[in-house]
């Protein structure tokens, strides 16, 4: 059956990547590295493991679709903790997620009207998660891209807009810490986020899902913001987190959506419907993830780890990220130096244009660079910064 809006969607990222390796052969002898995929590979705590072995009887009954009371009290427990926030409401401002994918991308379907007088617009930052796109096509809004260039240090620059964009803007993805640029929202960008949402009266939806990766000092976070700023309620605000960064354990596909009371509602309606909802016994583990810090910690050294080992590997311009594991590694062709890095040092990397969308002139920010993720530990970093060195074009 034919379906117009999906068919403006193209090939994801990784279906693109495999097509354009397809035919060349890896480097031989060489041990393969795949910095491409951005799949955290940290040890599983010893807690999930033994959690698991005794809560197995929570498979034989149903979960509920907005996540047992106990998972979202230690959602909300530990919002409160990392930002400071006088209290969040488990009940009414925190749903349970599988993970963060698929809600980032229902949301703009729960929260979208497709009718409007007007269409609707949905701006998100260009080079951007895919999902925010796929989301904003398929529920039948306009998307608008914030390009994302080195000039502004990567920021999704929202000074410029028109009017008329802001005026019928219905919804805001930020991403911060930035995948794959690894900018991070200072308060000053989410307080003027928040003027703005409130002046045209938009949502914003904050993939917050790299937050505990970072240097010395933690990101700032949207609900923290506008606590601070006298919003306790939270109004047009939703975030985005999950255990996949925070604690390496994507294969959980646990997260939440956590703000707005009555967006909450709204959500957790559509969710009714759609039927996601996680297992109770992995709930379970979610819970005792949420109560822990030390295993985020030993991953949060890891990643820093890495990071220091790339760049004292690497001898070139590059910037490093702020927070995320990514290195947004400028190139002078991102699919040959892709192929050429396959070929040459049996390493897979990630084009940079195919994280962006290109505008009407052609403009792709993501071209001209590619995404590395350092996910597998200090010496693999190391290791990979000196095979992209002896990258021959």
């Amino acid at each position: 059956m034919h379906q117009p809006r999906l068919d403006r969607l193209g090939p994801y990222p990784f279906q693109r990547l495999s097509a354009l390796l397809k035919g060349c052969e890896p480097a031989a002898g060489m041990a393969a590295i795949d910095a491409g995929v951005g799949e955290p590979r940290q040890p599983l705590p010893d807690f999930a493991r033994q959690i698991l072995l005794d809560q197995s009887d929570g498979l034989t009954r149903y979960p509920t679709t907005r996540g047992g009371l106990a998972l979202r009290q230690a959602i909300a427990a530990w919002l409160c903790r990392r930002y400071g926030l006088a209290g969040v409401d488990a009940q009414t401002q925190v749903l349970a997620a599988n993970g963060t994918r698929e809600a980032l991308f229902a949301v703009a379907h729960a929260l979208i009207n497709p009718e409007a007088t007007e269409k609707p617009i949905v701006a998100m930052p260009n080079p951007m998660y895919q999902i925010y796109l796929g989301g904003a096509i398929t529920a039948g809004a306009e998307p608008y891209f914030f390009d994302c260039c080195a000039a502004d240090g990567f920021a999704p620059n929202l000074d410029g807009v028109a009017d008329e964009i802001w005026r019928r803007m219905a919804m805001v993805y930020v991403c911060s810490p930035g995948n794959p640029t690894g900018w991070v929202a200072d308060r000053d960008y989410y307080a003027r986020l928040l003027e703005l949402a409130e002046a045209h009266d938009f949502v914003i939806c904050a993939d917050e899902c790299y937050s505990e990766i970072h240097g010395d000092q933690p990101p700032a976070g949207l609900l923290e913001v506008a606590h601070a700023l006298g919003r306790r309620d939270f109004s047009r605000c939703l975030v985005f987190n999950s255990l996949s960064k925070r604690s390496g354990m994507p294969g959980l596909r646990s997260g939440f959506i956590a703000g707005d009371a009555a967006l909450i509602d709204q959500f957790a309606k559509w969710r009714t419907y759609t039927g996601p909802a996680t297992p109770p016994t992995l709930q379970q583990v979610a819970i005792a993830a949420w109560n822990d810090e030390a295993h985020v910690e030993a991953g949060r050294r890891a990643y820093r780890d890495s990071i220091e080992a790339f760049f004292e590997a690497y001898d070139g311009e590059v910037a490093r990220p702020r927070g995320s594991f990514f290195v947004w590694l400028p190139v002078d062709d991102d699919e040959a130096f892709t192929q050429a890095t396959y070929e040459q040092q049996a390493v897979t990397v990630l084009p940079g244009r195919y994280l962006g969308a290109a505008s009407a002139a052609d403009f792709n920010p993501g071209r001209g660079y590619v995404r590395l993720a350092l996910v597998d530990g200090p010496d693999s970093a190391g290791e990979l910064a000196r095979r992209l060195r002896a990258v021959r074009l």
